[in-house]
Parts: structure tokens; sequence; C-alpha cells
């Protein structure tokens, strides 16, 4: 799978600004003339406030350029995990009426809330449904932190698995043979339900499984086409990260990890980064010792110190990583929370 948009997912750990990264990188896209989307399933408002759009919501929303201008087009959507996972039984139930069985019953409310995992794969399904729609050039995803952002991958897989389980085929039985022809060891199962939830959740979850027959196949393919999506050509990997030996090192786990699955990084973005600075000569700083510039050199020396802790951990990413193109944004004075400030990030990305 080679055809359709680019597909830029933005992984890496919290607190970094990969929110903003991704919104750039999206404007990025604009600016060369690309309908381009950012969606987010962190829950902050920050690119809601970057994007100046106000509320964003599970459908994508153009994002006004103002005074600005760029040749392509923005657009921006945060996911509401329900509402898509509502859309997708919505769009693989046989009849209206199946579909809002199943929307209306318990067992599916709570395990479409509450499930693990649930939220990256409807983020996954949200991505796959931007591509498909023919109506981006460009989709930006920002992940969760790190270590989720691996559910995020494995997200398509997991659903597959959960198909595919035995206690999965266990319970569908009721629909196929009957519930007066039940498998002994589905009996068993809703027995043991029985005693530890009551009958009244047994029944829908029965119920629940009932109306679900026949639509499990539409969640495998679409679960396998979202796998392909993630592992094809089109696809590149971000990592953003700061240049602060924790993040770094949580940076070189998840560019491991992502190896290991076979996945590459394709870029990496430092964020927040120092100026380069160099520390006095040692006479130079003894002539300005007791004078009044002394706190300024020693303030020089303190930033030179910074600057060359920054440096090893670039060096450690550029080792951990070598074919990734890397990227540094500078640490701004002020807030990224407007147009001009995420076009400002955008000119380091380019």
């Amino acid at each position: 799978m080679t055809s359709g948009p680019q597909v830029s997912v933005c992984v890496g750990p919290g607190g970094v600004g990969k929110t903003t990264v991704s919104a750039a990188l999206a404007l990025c896209g604009a600016m060369a003339g690309q309908r381009a989307c950012v969606v987010t399933i962190d829950p902050a408002r920050r690119l809601a406030d970057a994007l100046g759009t106000g509320e964003l919501g599970n459908e994508p929303r153009l994002v006004r350029s103002g005074n600005l201008a760029w040749p392509g087009e923005l657009w921006a959507l945060m996911l509401d995990a329900q509402s898509t996972f509502d859309h997708l039984v919505g769009q693989y139930a046989t009849t209206s009426a199946q579909a809002q069985a199943i929307l209306s019953n318990r067992v599916y409310r709570n395990i479409s809330a509450a499930l693990s995992g649930t939220q990256e794969y409807m983020a996954v399904e949200k991505l796959f449904e931007l591509t498909e729609s023919g109506n981006f050039d460009l989709v930006v995803v920002d992940t969760p932190p790190a270590r989720h952002a691996l559910d995020f991958m494995e997200a398509p897989r997991h659903l597959l698995r959960l198909l595919d389980n035995r206690v999965f085929r266990l319970l569908m039985t009721p629909t196929r043979a009957g519930l007066r022809a039940l498998e002994a060891g589905a009996q068993v199962a809703l027995r043991a339900l029985s005693k530890v939830a009551g009958g009244e959740v047994v029944a829908d979850t029965v119920q629940f499984f009932t109306e679900f027959e026949g639509m499990e196949e539409g969640f495998r393919s679409r679960a396998n086409r979202a796998d392909e999506l993630l592992r094809s050509a089109s696809t590149n990997f971000v990592l953003v990260c700061s240049p602060r030996r924790d993040t770094v090192d949580e940076a070189v786990y998840l560019g491991a990890q992502l190896a290991s699955e076979g996945l590459e990084v394709a870029t990496v973005v430092v964020n927040r980064c120092y100026p380069h600075y160099s520390a006095l000569a040692p006479q130079t700083a003894a002539n300005l010792a007791g004078g009044p510039l002394e706190a300024l050199a020693t303030n020089l020396a303190q930033l030179a110190v910074l600057s060359s802790k920054e440096q090893e951990q670039l060096a450690r990413l550029k080792e951990a990583m070598p074919k990734a193109a890397t990227y540094k944004v500078p640490f701004f004075a002020r807030e990224v929370a407007d147009l001009e400030a995420l076009l400002e990030v955008a000119t380091y990305l380019r």
C-alpha cells in the first residue's frame, strides 16, 4: 500500500511539545501547497489554542489563516474515540436496527469507553478514515506519550487477536448454535460470569454478541488494512523529544522498540534547544572576577555547560538513529499559542 496521502506519525515522550510539532508539520504541508490535516489524541487543548480554531471536534475543521497566507489547506481535529467507535459500528452493521441495538447495549457502552487500547485503535481508525477519504495529501498524527505510542502502533493487531481469541469465539457460540445448544465451554463461561456479575449482565453480554454476529469480518478486514497503512512506504515516523537526558532516554527506547517492529524513524525533531554557548577563556573570566560583569560571566559559564550537555544528548540521538534527519527547534521566549508562533516553529522544520 503505497498510494494515497503521506502519513506522518509523531511519537515521543510527554511534555516535549509533540502536539505543537505535529501541528507545525501539518502547517509545513499547507505552506507547500498540500491539503494537510493534523489529528491529536492528546486530550490537552494546546492544539486548538495554537491553531486558533476554538473548539476542535471529531471531524476535520478548516483552519482559517486570517492575515497569514499559505497556498494549501490546513485542517485539524481532536479524536473522540466514542464517536469514532459508534461510527464504525454503524458502518459495519447490516441494518440500522442492528446498529441501534449494539449502540444502546450496556456491554458495548462499557467496552467502547473502558476497554484497554480502545483510544489507540480508534485513533488508527480515524487515521485510516482520513487517508481513505481522498480529501488530504498529508495526515499528521499526534500520538500519546512515548510508552503508550507503541500501543497505538499495535492497536490493529490487538483487535485482530481479540477477534481470534477463544473466549470471544465461545461467547459468539450462542449466536451460531442457539442458547439451547451451547458448547460446554461457553456454558461454563457464562455460568461463571453470572455468579460474579449477575444474570442481567450475562443477558446483556449474550445480547451484545448476538447483535455483533456478522460484523466481525468487517472489523477484521479494516484492522488488517489499517495495520498495512501503518507499515506502508507512505507512512513515516517522526520522533519528537527535548535535549534533556530523561527525554532522550525515552526517545532512544522508543526508537529501538519501533525498530524491533521493523519500523524506522525517518525524522528526529529536538524541541526547545538553547543556542550554542562557549565559556570565556579562563584568563578573561579571571579578569572579570569582582567587577560589574562578573555575574554575566558566571551566567555565560553556566549556559556553556548547559549547551555542552545538550550537544552530548544530540550526539546520543544521532548514534541511536543515524539514518534519521534531525531538526532543532529553539526554546521560544513565549508560548506557542497562535498561528504566528506556529509558523515560526514551522520554519525550523522545512
